[in-house]
């Protein structure tokens, strides 16, 4: 489910850039990459105008539903963590030193 769901999330991404592209902006954008005989033909200038923009809208839309439904699976499907503010820092182990045999005075020496 995860997989189909990802790829048509990502075919519908490509598309959406390809669309996008294609719309006539004041620079011209790529409408006319084709030649004189791209999209502009096959419709009326107003009627490409308005199918590329229902296009973009109807893409835009499954994007985001594909994101939001792609992120609601994988949020259940990975274990719920703590946050890090909830957990203790982990502490080293400290390695106590053998205790030294204390320390007894020299006995003075009898000649002094």
């Amino acid at each position: 489910m995860e997989t189909v769901l990802l790829v048509i999330y990502l075919l519908v991404a490509i598309f959406l850039v390809a669309v996008i592209l294609m719309q006539r902006s004041s620079g011209g954008a790529l409408n006319g990459l084709g030649g004189d005989s791209g999209a502009s033909s096959i419709f009326s200038a107003r009627g490409t105008g308005n199918f590329l923009t229902r296009l973009t809208a109807i893409l835009a839309t499954i994007f985001f539903c594909a994101a939001i439904a792609l992120s609601l699976i994988y949020k259940s499907a990975t274990p719920k963590q703590a946050s890090i503010l909830e957990t203790s820092a982990p502490t080293a182990p400290v390695q106590q030193e053998a205790p030294a045999e204390p320390s007894v005075p020299a006995a003075p020496i009898a000649g002094e």
